[in-house]
């Protein structure tokens, strides 16, 4: 056997475990959400049911192992070299292309990725094949490829999505008009019938989907449980069973939240199991029957027979998939958008708004018009006060409530185990994520302030589906021709570029670590916490000012480009954590109205003046690091001397507003307004000299003027705003007294 073979099964036992890594922190999000959504339970309990369930769905993935071998292509067409590259060149697309979205935060489908992974895969064998037979020709190439399998998928998605975004809406207007926000003294009589249809639906989704398949349920009891009336008496059950735990003070949701937490947790693991691993297994089996034949050039027929499952590798899989959903930091960058999209709450949106998500919402809003024009005003009165949402105070953190997080678990489960039953390859991430953001519309959580950025995003996130199709497909037809051409140079070279890539995105920078963190003041709890955070953000964010300025100054005279680049990235840092305290400000003006209005007033000052410092500090940053980056001539020795004596004069003025920040001493503040008066008149001094060396010099360049001046007249707005920010501290500290 040639060791090239060799190390690809070895290089493919490690993309395996990378797979597992990069896909569990991708669909976390079709099992987590409901309940982190809800807060049904602390994280860490959620996590370890949903282990448990990853666990048992691991041991009963097995049946799903052919997808991997023969579900795509016909392996006795290929040779053991080509489908040795077939599958390698498969797998190191489909981890970058799952890595991507991870980054960007964005959910997709690892079944989506895989299968269209080994269609481009064996699309690039099968052309490969063709063009080294004389007697072959592309016409040939539906031989080799299964396409029915790749066109049952993609219909498969359009139906998936269209009819989960339908149910959830459909199923959380019903449930909300039942029980509406103030649920309590309804849900004490109807709570264990309304529950038990959820439960019900679980059950059925965790025995149908997650372990008909696995050989642990008899073939007699599958058929039985796939009739209508299993259904009724799993409801009855259910119904009666949390009847009596509702009599016992037990928080059935909850119960129904956790149940449907390990039901779609195990049917993950049983059946996107093989997404991670089944491509490096079935590399394995190629491997073997080639080693036992004594040959490399035998064609892979063997692949099409059943996967001989071994459940010691199973296990481990399941293990790893476990450490990932604890540790990966990834996972919940990913759970954050949908939280995000689905959230009751307002608050700085991730998404900005398109003509298309404009539109939309100015269609939807004059069909809503025409809608309401058609309902009695009575019964309009009574829907809107079944939808009415809870004041501000009475409203817990969670990002909704836990009726919809069992609408969402029930719709999802329903819906896939009736896919299932009907043989439609329906997507789990697809359908958990639009049954979640139809749950949120109906809930009329898309309000008129936030519905134009989160259709934005929800499209951001449909498209990015559509694109893994089409990505996954060229990126594994790229490879695989690759690989096939360059032989053992190509696996070298493209695996060791794969590693670099994935450890690239793996290490977090500086700049990125302090943008993940959330901003203290959103943590803070108390008024009194309020005001000691609010009042250490400015004293820290005038600090870091002062010396970015300072820095960027000399940087300009040195025409140093790597500070000023430097300077430009922690400037547009700290803008955008002055917009994000700007535009996150009323969750801390609630707080902070409880001990006094003037408080809240004086904060809203605070927050808008440091947030216009910041702003005239990235108009300085900004065009002073373009100008170097292009390369311009730097500033004269003149314009130099002149900006000297602005940086010591404004120098002078932070080190004095940071000393009253810090010592909360405002007794000199008319000492800082004389300051600020000589540095306008500086200022002016400095324009005039600059108009003065333009009249005498018509050749001096022109791009270094414009710099010049663009300093000295965006200095002096942030010096204006820094002075008003002081006299707004001040004032918002005399308050608190």
């Amino acid at each position: 056997m040639s060791p090239l073979f060799t190390s690809i099964v070895i290089v493919m036992g490690l993309l395996a475990v990378m797979g597992i890594v990069v896909g569990v922190a991708n669909d976390a999000v079709n099992f987590l959400n409901s309940a982190l959504g809800s807060k049904a339970a602390p994280r860490r309990v959620i996590l370890w049911i949903a282990a448990a369930g990853i666990l048992v769905g691991t041991l009963t993935s097995s049946g799903m192992m052919e997808v991997a071998r023969s579900g795509v292509f016909y392996p006795g067409q290929f040779s053991f070299p080509e489908i040795m590259m077939l599958f390698l060149g498969m797998m190191l697309g489909n981890i970058l292309l799952l890595d991507i979205y991870n980054t960007l935060g964005l959910p997709t489908s690892t079944t989506v990725s895989m299968v269209f992974g080994l269609l481009g895969a064996g699309v690039a064998a099968a052309l490969y094949h063709i063009w080294g037979d004389p007697a072959a020709s592309v016409s040939d190439l539906s031989q080799y490829i299964n396409t029915g399998k790749a066109m049952a998928i993609i219909a498969a998605i359009l139906l998936s999505v269209a009819l989960a975004f339908a149910a959830g809406s459909l199923f959380m207007y019903v449930s909300r008009l039942i029980f509406s926000f103030r649920y309590a003294k309804v849900f004490r009589r109807w709570g264990a019938v309304w529950c038990g249809i959820s439960l019900a639906g679980i059950l059925y989704f965790a025995l149908f989907k997650g372990l008909k398949s696995s050989g642990l349920i008899p073939t007699s009891v599958g058929e039985y449980v796939g009739e209508l009336v299993t259904l009724f008496v799993f409801w009855a059950g259910a119904s009666v069973v949390l009847w009596i735990f509702q009599r016992m003070r037990l928080n059935i949701m909850r119960i129904t939240i956790l149940t449907g937490t390990f039901a779609l947790a195990l049917a993950f693991a049983g059946n996107d199991l093989v997404n991670f691993i089944g491509v490096p297994l079935a590399s394995y089996d190629a491997w073997q029957i080639a080693r036992e034949t004594g040959s490399e050039s035998i064609m892979m027929g063997e692949l099409a027979n059943p996967a001989r499952a071994n459940f010691l590798l199973l296990l481990l899989s399941g293990a790893v998939m476990v450490l990932t959903l604890f540790f990966s930091k990834k996972s919940r960058h990913v759970t954050e958008t949908e939280l995000s999209l689905a959230s009751q709450h307002e608050g700085d949106e991730r998404f900005g708004s398109t003509f298309v998500s404009r539109s939309l919402v100015r269609a939807s809003l004059a069909l809503n018009t025409i809608w309401t024009g058609l309902i009695p005003d009575r019964m309009q009165k009574v829907i809107d006060r079944r939808f009415e949402p809870l004041p501000a105070e009475e409203r817990s953190s969670a990002p909704y409530d836990m009726i919809r997080a069992v609408v969402n678990l029930t719709a999802a489960s329903i819906l896939i185990a009736i896919g299932t039953s009907y043989k439609l390859p329906l997507s789990t991430t697809y359908v958990v994520f639009m049954v979640a953001m139809g749950s949120s519309l109906a809930d009329r959580t898309w309000g008129r302030e936030s519905a134009v950025y989160r259709i934005t995003g929800v499209m951001a996130v449909i498209s990015g589906w559509f694109i893994t199709a089409l990505g996954g497909f060229l990126i594994a037809l790229c490879v695989t021709l690759l690989l096939l051409w360059g032989g053992w140079i190509a696996v070298t070279t493209l695996v060791a570029l794969c590693a670099w890539l994935l450890i690239r995105s793996h290490r977090t920078k500086p700049e990125e670590k302090a943008a993940a963190e959330e901003l203290p003041v959103i943590k803070a709890e108390t008024p009194d916490e309020v005001l000691c955070v609010c009042i250490g953000e400015v004293c820290t964010t005038m600090e870091q000012v002062t010396r970015i300025y300072n820095r960027t100054l000399v940087a300009v005279f040195k025409e140093n480009r790597k500070v000023l680049k430097e300077m430009v990235q922690s400037s547009n840092r700290l803008f955008e954590e002055a917009r994000d305290r700007k535009y996150g400000i009323m969750p801390t003006l609630r707080r902070l109205q409880q001990c006094d209005i003037d408080t809240g007033h004086f904060y809203v000052q605070v927050t808008d003046y440091l947030s216009e410092v910041t702003k005239a500090l990235i108009h300085i940053t900004r065009p002073a690091f373009g100008h170097i980056d292009n390369n311009h001539e730097g500033l004269s020795k003149e314009q130099i001397v002149d900006l000297m004596r602005v940086n010591d004069q404004v120098e002078a003025i932070f080190d004095k507003i940071n000393d009253m920040l810090r010592t909360k001493d405002f007794s000199d503040l008319d000492m800082v307004l004389e300051m600020r008066d000589k540095l306008f008149d500086t200022i002016v001094e400095a324009i005039k000299n600059q108009l003065r060396r333009i009249n005498g010099d018509p050749a001096a360049s022109t791009r270094a003027s414009v710099l010049y001046l663009t300093i000295l007249n965006e200095t002096k707005t942030m010096i204006l705003q820094a002075r008003n920010l002081l006299k707004s501290q001040h004032y918002f500290l005399e308050s608190r007294k």
